[in-house]
């Protein structure tokens, strides 16, 4: 059997590694589109890819098997808070809370929450895009390190932006202080922007969000063929010129995949906007759960907050239309490097440089400075102990997922039909649902079930079996799962589809079956691929706060939880030294995806 070989954009060589790209942009992969989730691909858009020809023997069975059954009952199993949340709008019983929200807080949600997605929807994709430009076409000095530092941001919740901001430009901060001793300034006789409003919420999530747009714009400038950006200078464009009227419309899918992105993590964000006290659905949702204890209000505005996220996709995946944006090339050759001088280098040079400094240097000098000043007073013990309790449902969540995704893609590998292909896209699903949103349609099925099984124990033996479920290790690892299956199942789906169908084959004839054949073939090909996986889905459990601070069990806190703890009870300086572990930990999978894009150029 022989491959019939692709030449358009979406193919090129891919590193072992390759795959922590899909999580910079939730792309997917399916057989029969696309086998590699790469960034700078547009999800669903059709990509072929060698060795995409021909099957295994036993690829096209009529029947579904056992593997497949289990990839429809773990879809299942994991829709079903998505499920149980949109089902609050059409039946439950009344809400006395429900119809007081809606009366008073409601509009007001309504209003800081579209706010919110415009202010942060225009911001990042200009800082993304044009960083991302310069530092693929343009040469200037540093420009080799901004290419890897514009994504550090990306290690930084927003939540801790958030705190760090807010004692580096409160009153009695550095920056006022200073201003008032040079200036001679008294104590009211001058204004200073608040930091803790709407508008200081929009800039803390678009200088955190805006690698998302980076990650891929810059992975599609990469992709893009040398002769059309020749043509458009033949044609009489400039350098600028072709950059608005060729380069930014070809890379049009990757930014706007990119900024959408950026937005459903805005809309799922709760640490920024509560600390800032911006009322948006998030926190409407945990005030309703915690402080009204209403499961159905809170429900109710968790499915009014998921029609937002539905909308952002719809309109992501709408603006494209039938546009198609691959070309014909089948040469690729070295970009040409602009070379800048001057006052232009300069230029380019601050516009790399300030996303850095805003968005990660700044904070993480200022996290340093007061975890070494004074740092948490229960340093030790009681850190020790909030470290355990992350590291640990993040190393549990991160082996489930990785054992999960291999699973679901491995069965469409083998038995591919509509059913497994649907029950992937479902399980893809959480990625763009909010936290909290997750929270209430776990807590809400697993309540009803604890308190079912309770009353059969009691009237059955006359014992109280309690709430196993509700507020259990299990139940918090369940809402990770659900909310970050995708990003391990998007990076499995592009490491099984570059391993061509000839391997399973060649195992075939040596007497090998598709388990033996995953085990021993499959699974050392892909290894570096898991490993990936597992560390960004570990990185993403770090930083959850929303599901955590709702699901948590009694007693039981992490590192999120008391970093937020801490900066809510204005303790500012000993929520440092959580906030400083939770930004280390996610800096490895920063460099990791860094080193990915540098390779992503077809020919590399």
């Amino acid at each position: 059997m022989t491959d019939t070989p692709y030449t358009g954009s979406g193919a090129r060589r891919h590193a072992p590694g390759d795959s922590a790209n899909a999580h910079a942009h939730g792309g997917y992969a399916t057989q029969g589109e696309t086998a590699v989730a790469e960034i700078g691909a547009t999800p669903g858009q059709p990509v072929a890819t060698a060795g995409a020809q021909t099957r295994p023997v036993w690829y096209f069975a009529r029947r579904p098997g056992p593997l497949a059954w289990l990839a429809v009952l773990i879809a299942l199993v994991l829709a079903i808070p998505i499920i149980t949340v949109a089902a609050s709008l059409i039946g439950g019983p009344d809400s006395d809370v429900w119809g007081h929200l809606a009366a008073t807080v409601l509009p007001r949600y309504i209003q800081n929450t579209i706010w919110l997605v415009v202010g942060v929807g225009l911001t990042v994709p200009t800082i993304g895009a044009g960083t991302a430009w310069l530092v693929t076409m343009c040469r200037f000095p540093g420009r080799r390190i901004f290419e890897w530092a514009l994504i550090l941001p990306l290690a930084v919740p927003a939540y801790v932006m958030a705190y760090t901001y807010t004692d580096f430009l409160q009153f009695t901060g550095p920056v006022q202080t200073a201003l008032r001793e040079v200036m001679g300034w008294g104590p009211r006789g001058y204004w200073f922007p608040e930091i803790r409003s709407l508008p200081g919420a929009i800039g803390m999530l678009s200088f955190v969000l805006y690698p998302y747009v980076y990650l891929l714009a810059r992975a599609s400038f990469l992709e893009q063929s040398v002769c059309a950006l020749e043509v458009s200078r033949t044609l009489g464009c400039g350098r600028w010129s072709s950059f608005f009227r060729v380069a930014l419309p070809l890379a049009r899918p990757s930014i706007i995949a990119g900024t959408s992105l950026a937005l459903m993590e805005t809309l799922a964000d709760f640490g920024t906007v509560s600390y800032f006290g911006v009322q948006t659905f998030t926190t409407g949702i945990v005030r309703a759960w915690a402080s009204f204890g209403d499961r159905v209000a809170a429900s109710q505005l968790a499915a009014v907050l998921l029609g937002f996220v539905f909308v952002v996709l719809l309109v992501e995946r709408t603006s494209r239309g039938r546009a198609r944006y691959h070309h014909s090339s089948v040469t690729y050759r070295n970009l040409p490097g602009y070379e800048l001088a001057g006052l232009k280098a300069v230029g380019a040079w601050l516009a790399c440089a300030l996303p850095i400094l805003i968005g990660f240097l700044l904070p993480g000098t200022i996290l340093l400075k007061m975890s070494i000043a004074r740092g948490d007073d229960q340093f030790g013990a009681r850190f020790l102990e909030l470290a355990f309790n992350s590291f640990s449902l993040a190393g549990v969540t991160a082996l489930i997922a990785v054992v999960l995704a291999t699973v679901m893609t491995y069965s469409v590998r083998l038995q591919p039909n509509r059913a497994v292909y649907l029950a992937n896209r479902v399980a893809s699903m959480g990625y763009a649902i909010p936290g909290t949103v997750i929270a209430i349609g776990v807590l809400i099925p697993f309540a009803n079930l604890d308190n079912a099984l309770d009353l059969w124990m009691r009237q059955t033996f006359g014992i109280s079996t309690g709430l196993l479920l509700t507020g259990s290790m299990a139940a918090l690892v369940f809402a990770y799962l659900v909310r970050f299956l995708a990003v391990s199942l998007n990076t499995m789906e592009a490491s099984l589809g570059r391993i061509r169908p000839t391997m399973d084959d060649a195992a075939r004839t040596l007497g090998h079956g598709p388990f033996s054949t995953l085990i021993r073939v499959h699974a050392p090909m892909m290894w570096a691929s898991m490993l990936t996986a597992g560390l960004v889905v570990f990185v993403d459990v770090m930083k959850e706060l929303p599901a955590t601070l709702v699901m948590r069990p009694f007693n039981f806190d992490t590192l999120a939880v008391q970093a937020y703890n801490l900066a809510a009870d204005e303790r500012l300086t000993e929520a440092s030294t959580a906030a400083l572990a939770i930004v280390a930990v996610g800096i490895l999978p920063v460099i990791l995806l860094s080193k990915t894009i540098a390779k992503s150029r077809p020919g590399e």
